[in-house]
Protein backbone atom coordinates (compact mmCIF):
# COMPACT_ATOMS: atom_id res chain seq x y z
CA UNK A 1 0.00 0.00 0.00
CA UNK A 2 2.92 2.54 0.40
CA UNK A 3 3.56 2.66 -3.43
CA UNK A 4 0.57 3.61 -4.19
CA UNK A 5 -1.16 6.34 -5.83
CA UNK A 6 -3.96 8.46 -6.87
CA UNK A 7 -2.79 7.91 -10.73
CA UNK A 8 -2.44 4.37 -10.32
CA UNK A 9 -6.38 3.96 -9.71
CA UNK A 10 -7.38 4.62 -13.43
CA UNK A 11 -9.21 8.33 -12.14
CA UNK A 12 -10.51 10.37 -14.82
CA UNK A 13 -8.28 13.28 -15.53
CA UNK A 14 -10.73 15.81 -14.62
CA UNK A 15 -10.72 14.23 -11.10
CA UNK A 16 -6.92 14.13 -10.68
CA UNK A 17 -6.52 17.47 -11.67
CA UNK A 18 -9.02 18.23 -8.95
CA UNK A 19 -6.62 16.22 -6.18
CA UNK A 20 -4.02 17.91 -7.59
CA UNK A 21 -5.26 21.19 -6.84
CA UNK A 22 -7.03 19.93 -3.22
CA UNK A 23 -3.38 19.32 -2.30
CA UNK A 24 -4.46 15.27 -2.31
CA UNK A 25 -0.43 13.61 -2.87
CA UNK A 26 -0.88 10.45 -1.77
CA UNK A 27 -4.57 8.05 -0.72
CA UNK A 28 -4.98 7.63 3.15
CA UNK A 29 -5.37 3.52 4.06
CA UNK A 30 -8.88 4.01 3.77
CA UNK A 31 -8.43 5.59 0.52
CA UNK A 32 -6.36 3.11 -0.73
CA UNK A 33 -7.99 0.21 0.66
CA UNK A 34 -11.54 0.97 -0.69
CA UNK A 35 -11.19 2.89 -4.13
CA UNK A 36 -10.24 -0.07 -5.78
CA UNK A 37 -12.93 -2.28 -4.95
CA UNK A 38 -15.85 0.54 -5.55
CA UNK A 39 -14.58 1.42 -8.74
CA UNK A 40 -15.06 -1.94 -9.19
CA UNK A 41 -18.80 -1.90 -8.09
CA UNK A 42 -18.35 -3.38 -5.21
CA UNK A 43 -20.24 -2.95 -1.84
CA UNK A 44 -18.29 -1.87 0.94
CA UNK A 45 -18.48 -1.88 4.75
CA UNK A 46 -15.85 0.33 6.03
CA UNK A 47 -15.14 0.33 9.78
CA UNK A 48 -13.18 4.42 10.22
CA UNK A 49 -13.83 7.19 11.70
CA UNK A 50 -13.82 10.90 10.58
CA UNK A 51 -10.73 12.37 9.77
CA UNK A 52 -9.24 8.84 8.37
CA UNK A 53 -9.84 10.60 4.91
CA UNK A 54 -13.15 8.07 4.05
CA UNK A 55 -15.21 10.70 2.33
CA UNK A 56 -13.21 10.80 -0.56
CA UNK A 57 -12.27 7.28 -0.07
CA UNK A 58 -16.25 7.18 -1.22
CA UNK A 59 -16.31 10.05 -3.52
CA UNK A 60 -13.54 9.47 -5.89
CA UNK A 61 -15.24 6.21 -7.03
CA UNK A 62 -18.76 8.01 -7.23
CA UNK A 63 -17.83 10.69 -9.56
CA UNK A 64 -15.74 8.22 -11.56
CA UNK A 65 -18.95 6.18 -11.83
CA UNK A 66 -21.43 9.20 -12.47
CA UNK A 67 -18.83 10.42 -14.88
CA UNK A 68 -18.52 7.52 -16.86
CA UNK A 69 -22.65 6.33 -17.26
CA UNK A 70 -24.30 9.80 -18.11
CA UNK A 71 -27.66 9.43 -17.67
CA UNK A 72 -29.50 12.41 -16.95
CA UNK A 73 -31.57 12.13 -13.82
CA UNK A 74 -35.50 12.79 -13.84
CA UNK A 75 -37.61 15.34 -12.11
CA UNK A 76 -36.93 14.66 -8.17
CA UNK A 77 -34.94 12.25 -8.92
CA UNK A 78 -31.09 11.44 -7.63
CA UNK A 79 -28.28 9.07 -9.50
CA UNK A 80 -27.04 8.93 -6.19
CA UNK A 81 -27.91 9.08 -2.57
CA UNK A 82 -25.30 9.98 0.32
CA UNK A 83 -27.15 9.93 4.56
CA UNK A 84 -24.96 11.55 7.29
CA UNK A 85 -26.59 11.83 10.84
CA UNK A 86 -25.70 15.22 11.17
CA UNK A 87 -25.82 18.75 9.17
CA UNK A 88 -22.65 19.52 9.99
CA UNK A 89 -21.59 16.18 8.23
CA UNK A 90 -23.40 16.19 5.39
CA UNK A 91 -22.30 19.90 4.41
CA UNK A 92 -18.39 18.82 4.78
CA UNK A 93 -19.29 15.65 2.28
CA UNK A 94 -21.29 18.46 -0.23
CA UNK A 95 -18.12 20.67 0.38
CA UNK A 96 -15.59 17.91 -0.61
CA UNK A 97 -17.85 16.42 -3.68
CA UNK A 98 -17.63 20.05 -5.12
CA UNK A 99 -13.75 20.34 -4.84
CA UNK A 100 -13.24 16.50 -6.04
CA UNK A 101 -15.75 17.15 -8.67
CA UNK A 102 -13.70 19.62 -10.43
CA UNK A 103 -15.13 21.20 -13.47
CA UNK A 104 -17.37 17.96 -13.79
CA UNK A 105 -20.66 18.64 -14.51
CA UNK A 106 -22.26 16.85 -11.16
CA UNK A 107 -25.30 18.75 -10.24
CA UNK A 108 -25.48 18.21 -6.25
CA UNK A 109 -28.35 19.14 -4.22
CA UNK A 110 -27.95 19.06 -0.02
CA UNK A 111 -31.67 18.21 1.51
CA UNK A 112 -31.39 19.13 5.43
CA UNK A 113 -33.27 19.84 8.47
CA UNK A 114 -33.20 23.32 9.55
CA UNK A 115 -33.27 25.65 6.89
CA UNK A 116 -35.83 26.24 4.48
CA UNK A 117 -37.67 23.45 2.49
CA UNK A 118 -38.83 25.41 -0.19
CA UNK A 119 -35.18 25.85 -2.07
CA UNK A 120 -34.64 22.58 -1.17
CA UNK A 121 -37.82 20.91 -3.49
CA UNK A 122 -37.18 23.93 -6.46
CA UNK A 123 -33.87 22.29 -6.70
CA UNK A 124 -35.18 18.57 -6.67
CA UNK A 125 -37.31 19.31 -9.82
CA UNK A 126 -34.63 19.37 -11.93
CA UNK A 127 -33.47 16.06 -10.54
CA UNK A 128 -29.66 15.84 -9.15
CA UNK A 129 -26.81 13.28 -9.79
CA UNK A 130 -26.01 13.44 -5.94
CA UNK A 131 -28.41 14.11 -3.36
CA UNK A 132 -26.48 14.97 0.47
CA UNK A 133 -28.82 14.90 3.38
CA UNK A 134 -30.29 14.02 6.77
CA UNK A 135 -32.10 10.82 7.43
CA UNK A 136 -35.17 13.37 8.86
CA UNK A 137 -35.89 15.47 5.73
CA UNK A 138 -34.68 12.67 3.14
CA UNK A 139 -37.72 10.81 4.60
CA UNK A 140 -40.17 14.60 4.55
CA UNK A 141 -39.62 15.14 0.79
CA UNK A 142 -40.22 11.34 0.14
CA UNK A 143 -43.38 11.55 1.92
CA UNK A 144 -44.54 14.53 -0.23
CA UNK A 145 -43.06 12.44 -3.89
CA UNK A 146 -40.15 15.56 -3.92
CA UNK A 147 -37.54 13.31 -3.49
CA UNK A 148 -37.73 10.01 -6.02
CA UNK A 149 -35.29 7.00 -4.99
CA UNK A 150 -36.00 4.86 -7.49
CA UNK A 151 -33.27 5.93 -9.69
CA UNK A 152 -30.95 5.88 -6.91
CA UNK A 153 -27.39 3.28 -8.57
CA UNK A 154 -25.32 3.98 -5.43
CA UNK A 155 -26.17 5.00 -1.93
CA UNK A 156 -23.41 5.81 1.03
CA UNK A 157 -24.97 5.41 4.46
CA UNK A 158 -22.22 7.04 6.69
CA UNK A 159 -21.54 7.34 10.59
CA UNK A 160 -23.77 4.45 10.93
CA UNK A 161 -23.33 4.35 14.94
CA UNK A 162 -24.08 7.64 14.92
CA UNK A 163 -27.41 7.17 13.29
CA UNK A 164 -28.25 4.61 15.41
CA UNK A 165 -27.28 6.90 18.61
CA UNK A 166 -29.59 9.62 17.29
CA UNK A 167 -32.38 7.77 16.77
CA UNK A 168 -32.86 7.67 12.73
CA UNK A 169 -33.36 3.83 12.15
CA UNK A 170 -36.64 3.84 11.06
CA UNK A 171 -35.75 6.80 9.00
CA UNK A 172 -32.79 4.61 7.52
CA UNK A 173 -35.13 1.82 7.22
CA UNK A 174 -37.73 3.85 4.86
CA UNK A 175 -35.10 5.39 2.99
CA UNK A 176 -33.80 1.35 2.18
CA UNK A 177 -37.11 0.11 1.39
CA UNK A 178 -37.60 2.74 -1.08
CA UNK A 179 -34.34 2.09 -3.13
CA UNK A 180 -33.91 0.02 -6.37
CA UNK A 181 -32.68 -4.08 -5.69
CA UNK A 182 -29.77 -3.20 -8.19
CA UNK A 183 -27.35 -0.44 -6.79
CA UNK A 184 -24.11 -0.33 -4.89
CA UNK A 185 -24.09 0.21 -1.22
CA UNK A 186 -21.98 1.82 1.00
CA UNK A 187 -21.53 1.68 4.83
CA UNK A 188 -19.19 3.63 7.13
CA UNK A 189 -19.19 3.22 10.55
CA UNK A 190 -16.67 3.62 13.36
CA UNK A 191 -17.54 0.88 15.61
CA UNK A 192 -20.16 -1.85 14.44
CA UNK A 193 -22.54 -2.56 16.81
CA UNK A 194 -24.84 -5.39 16.78
CA UNK A 195 -27.88 -3.24 15.23
CA UNK A 196 -25.60 -1.95 12.70
CA UNK A 197 -24.00 -5.47 11.68
CA UNK A 198 -27.82 -6.61 11.10
CA UNK A 199 -28.34 -3.36 9.00
CA UNK A 200 -24.98 -4.29 6.87
CA UNK A 201 -25.95 -7.70 6.31
CA UNK A 202 -29.45 -6.70 5.00
CA UNK A 203 -28.17 -3.44 3.23
CA UNK A 204 -24.64 -5.14 1.39
CA UNK A 205 -23.70 -7.76 -1.04
CA UNK A 206 -20.92 -9.85 -0.81
CA UNK A 207 -19.30 -6.21 0.18
CA UNK A 208 -15.48 -5.60 0.21
CA UNK A 209 -14.23 -4.60 3.83
CA UNK A 210 -11.90 -2.35 4.80
CA UNK A 211 -11.14 -1.96 8.37
CA UNK A 212 -8.74 1.41 9.46
CA UNK A 213 -7.33 0.77 12.94
CA UNK A 214 -8.57 3.58 15.92
CA UNK A 215 -5.46 5.81 16.43
CA UNK A 216 -6.59 6.84 19.55
CA UNK A 217 -4.95 9.78 21.45
CA UNK A 218 -1.98 8.71 23.62
CA UNK A 219 0.17 10.81 26.12
CA UNK A 220 3.22 10.96 23.76
CA UNK A 221 0.49 13.05 21.35
CA UNK A 222 -1.90 14.74 24.33
CA UNK A 223 -1.46 15.88 27.51
CA UNK A 224 -4.01 15.28 29.79
CA UNK A 225 -4.51 16.93 32.86
CA UNK A 226 -7.87 17.29 35.44
CA UNK A 227 -9.15 20.11 37.71
CA UNK A 228 -10.89 18.69 40.71
CA UNK A 229 -13.48 21.60 41.44
CA UNK A 230 -16.96 22.56 42.48
CA UNK A 231 -19.62 22.50 40.04
CA UNK A 232 -19.94 26.02 41.04
CA UNK A 233 -16.36 27.10 40.08
CA UNK A 234 -16.11 25.58 36.48
CA UNK A 235 -17.09 28.69 34.91
CA UNK A 236 -14.79 31.20 37.21
CA UNK A 237 -11.72 28.61 36.35
CA UNK A 238 -12.35 28.52 32.75
CA UNK A 239 -12.13 32.05 31.99
CA UNK A 240 -9.21 32.01 34.27
CA UNK A 241 -7.75 29.02 32.19
CA UNK A 242 -8.51 30.96 28.89
CA UNK A 243 -6.24 34.23 30.40
CA UNK A 244 -3.36 32.72 28.78
CA UNK A 245 -3.58 33.22 25.31
CA UNK A 246 -1.42 29.87 24.79
CA UNK A 247 -5.04 28.63 24.56
CA UNK A 248 -5.74 29.93 21.41
CA UNK A 249 -8.18 27.55 19.59
CA UNK A 250 -10.14 26.04 22.12
CA UNK A 251 -13.21 23.38 22.14
CA UNK A 252 -15.06 23.44 25.45
CA UNK A 253 -17.36 19.97 25.63
CA UNK A 254 -20.87 20.44 28.09
CA UNK A 255 -23.00 17.76 28.24
CA UNK A 256 -26.02 19.69 27.26
CA UNK A 257 -27.29 22.11 24.94
CA UNK A 258 -28.45 24.69 27.58
CA UNK A 259 -25.00 24.22 29.49
CA UNK A 260 -23.25 24.87 26.09
CA UNK A 261 -25.29 28.08 25.44
CA UNK A 262 -24.83 29.40 29.37
CA UNK A 263 -20.82 28.47 29.15
CA UNK A 264 -20.82 30.90 25.55
CA UNK A 265 -22.60 33.32 27.69
CA UNK A 266 -20.51 33.56 30.29
CA UNK A 267 -17.05 33.81 27.79
CA UNK A 268 -18.83 36.60 25.83
CA UNK A 269 -19.68 38.49 29.08
CA UNK A 270 -15.89 37.98 30.05
CA UNK A 271 -14.55 39.58 26.60
CA UNK A 272 -13.23 35.83 25.20
CA UNK A 273 -15.29 35.34 21.74
CA UNK A 274 -16.86 32.23 21.70
CA UNK A 275 -19.94 30.69 20.25
CA UNK A 276 -22.40 27.20 21.42
CA UNK A 277 -23.09 24.92 18.82
CA UNK A 278 -25.81 22.52 19.09
CA UNK A 279 -28.71 20.10 17.93
CA UNK A 280 -31.30 23.13 18.41
CA UNK A 281 -29.49 25.59 17.14
CA UNK A 282 -30.61 25.92 12.89
CA UNK A 283 -28.43 24.98 10.12
CA UNK A 284 -27.46 28.95 9.48
CA UNK A 285 -26.58 29.70 13.03
CA UNK A 286 -23.95 26.39 12.72
CA UNK A 287 -22.43 27.32 9.55
CA UNK A 288 -21.62 30.45 11.49
CA UNK A 289 -20.20 29.54 14.20
CA UNK A 290 -17.85 27.21 12.63
CA UNK A 291 -16.91 29.48 9.97
CA UNK A 292 -16.48 32.56 12.82
CA UNK A 293 -13.76 29.42 14.67
CA UNK A 294 -12.63 28.56 11.63
CA UNK A 295 -11.65 32.05 11.12
CA UNK A 296 -10.13 32.84 14.33
CA UNK A 297 -12.77 35.53 14.91
CA UNK A 298 -14.15 33.04 17.70
CA UNK A 299 -11.37 31.85 19.48
CA UNK A 300 -13.98 29.34 21.53
CA UNK A 301 -16.15 26.87 20.00
CA UNK A 302 -18.60 25.74 22.92
CA UNK A 303 -20.22 22.13 21.57
CA UNK A 304 -22.35 19.63 23.06
CA UNK A 305 -20.98 15.14 21.46
CA UNK A 306 -23.39 14.88 18.85
CA UNK A 307 -22.84 18.36 17.62
CA UNK A 308 -19.37 18.09 17.15
CA UNK A 309 -19.30 14.77 15.65
CA UNK A 310 -17.85 15.34 12.06
CA UNK A 311 -16.15 18.43 12.95
CA UNK A 312 -12.84 18.76 11.34
CA UNK A 313 -11.42 22.11 12.33
CA UNK A 314 -7.71 22.06 12.14
CA UNK A 315 -5.36 23.56 14.60
CA UNK A 316 -7.20 23.17 17.68
CA UNK A 317 -4.78 23.64 20.44
CA UNK A 318 -6.87 22.48 23.48
CA UNK A 319 -9.75 20.84 24.27
CA UNK A 320 -11.53 21.62 28.03
CA UNK A 321 -14.22 18.99 29.17
CA UNK A 322 -16.18 21.58 30.76
CA UNK A 323 -18.31 18.63 31.95
CA UNK A 324 -16.64 14.63 32.01
CA UNK A 325 -19.01 12.37 29.82
CA UNK A 326 -21.10 9.84 31.05
CA UNK A 327 -19.28 7.34 28.24
CA UNK A 328 -16.00 6.99 28.17
CA UNK A 329 -15.48 6.31 24.35
CA UNK A 330 -17.09 10.36 24.12
CA UNK A 331 -14.16 11.58 25.83
CA UNK A 332 -11.98 9.61 23.12
CA UNK A 333 -13.98 11.21 21.00
CA UNK A 334 -13.65 14.41 22.54
CA UNK A 335 -10.02 14.84 22.81
CA UNK A 336 -9.28 13.78 19.41
CA UNK A 337 -10.30 17.25 17.88
CA UNK A 338 -6.96 18.52 19.01
CA UNK A 339 -3.40 17.02 18.27
CA UNK A 340 -4.34 16.03 14.24
CA UNK A 341 -2.41 15.67 11.68
CA UNK A 342 0.58 14.83 13.84
CA UNK A 343 0.66 17.96 15.86
CA UNK A 344 0.76 18.16 19.64
CA UNK A 345 -2.31 18.80 22.12
CA UNK A 346 -4.20 19.28 25.37
CA UNK A 347 -6.94 18.29 26.80
CA UNK A 348 -8.32 19.93 30.35
CA UNK A 349 -10.84 18.36 31.99
CA UNK A 350 -13.24 19.63 34.76
CA UNK A 351 -14.37 17.18 37.64
CA UNK A 352 -16.63 17.49 40.57
CA UNK A 353 -17.77 15.21 42.98
CA UNK A 354 -20.39 13.91 40.75
CA UNK A 355 -17.76 13.16 37.73
CA UNK A 356 -15.75 10.99 39.79
CA UNK A 357 -17.10 7.63 38.51
CA UNK A 358 -16.61 9.20 34.78
CA UNK A 359 -13.53 9.96 35.56
CA UNK A 360 -12.03 6.63 36.86
CA UNK A 361 -14.15 4.79 33.65
CA UNK A 362 -12.29 7.03 31.56
CA UNK A 363 -9.15 6.33 32.88
CA UNK A 364 -9.92 2.20 32.63
CA UNK A 365 -10.63 2.94 29.20
CA UNK A 366 -7.46 4.90 27.92
CA UNK A 367 -5.26 3.53 29.75
CA UNK A 368 -3.99 6.59 30.94
CA UNK A 369 -3.54 8.18 34.43
CA UNK A 370 -4.46 12.23 34.33
CA UNK A 371 -2.30 14.66 35.60
CA UNK A 372 -4.00 16.20 38.71
CA UNK A 373 -3.89 20.50 37.44
CA UNK A 374 -3.79 22.32 41.03
CA UNK A 375 -3.12 25.80 42.35
CA UNK A 376 -5.82 27.85 41.07
CA UNK A 377 -8.74 25.84 42.26
CA UNK A 378 -8.79 26.54 46.30
CA UNK A 379 -9.02 30.39 45.81
CA UNK A 380 -11.87 30.57 43.17
CA UNK A 381 -14.96 32.53 44.15
CA UNK A 382 -18.29 30.97 43.76
CA UNK A 383 -20.45 31.97 41.15
CA UNK A 384 -23.67 34.02 41.73
CA UNK A 385 -26.19 31.71 41.62
CA UNK A 386 -28.43 32.93 38.30
CA UNK A 387 -31.81 34.30 38.97
CA UNK A 388 -34.87 31.75 37.34
CA UNK A 389 -38.49 32.95 37.24
CA UNK A 390 -40.60 32.10 39.68
CA UNK A 391 -43.18 30.08 37.89
CA UNK A 392 -40.24 27.92 36.28
CA UNK A 393 -39.87 24.33 37.69
CA UNK A 394 -36.74 22.75 37.82
CA UNK A 395 -36.06 20.28 35.50
CA UNK A 396 -33.37 17.51 35.51
CA UNK A 397 -30.21 17.77 33.53
CA UNK A 398 -31.03 14.49 31.45
CA UNK A 399 -33.34 16.25 30.19
CA UNK A 400 -31.31 18.55 28.24
CA UNK A 401 -29.01 15.90 27.05
CA UNK A 402 -27.66 16.67 23.39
Amino acid sequence: MTDVTFDSFGLAEPILQALQAASFHKPTPIQAGAIPPLLEGRDLLGIAQTGTGKTAAFSLPLLQHLMQKRERPRAFSTRALILAPTRELAVQIDDNLRMLGGELPIRRVLILGGVGRKPQVQRMQRGADIVIGTPGRICDLMSTNELLLDQVSHFVLDEADRMLDLGFMRDIRKVLASLPEKRQSLLFSATMPGEIGRLAEGLLRNPARVRIAVEEPTPDRIAQHVHFIESTGKRVLLTRLLADRALEKVIVFTRTKHGANRVAEHLEESGIPADAIHGNKSQNARQRALERFRSGEARVLVATDIAARGIDVAGVSHVVNFELPNEPESYVHRIGRTARAGQRGIAISFCDGSERPFLKAIEKLTRVKMSVAGGVESDLPAEEPRKQPQARRHRPRWRNAA
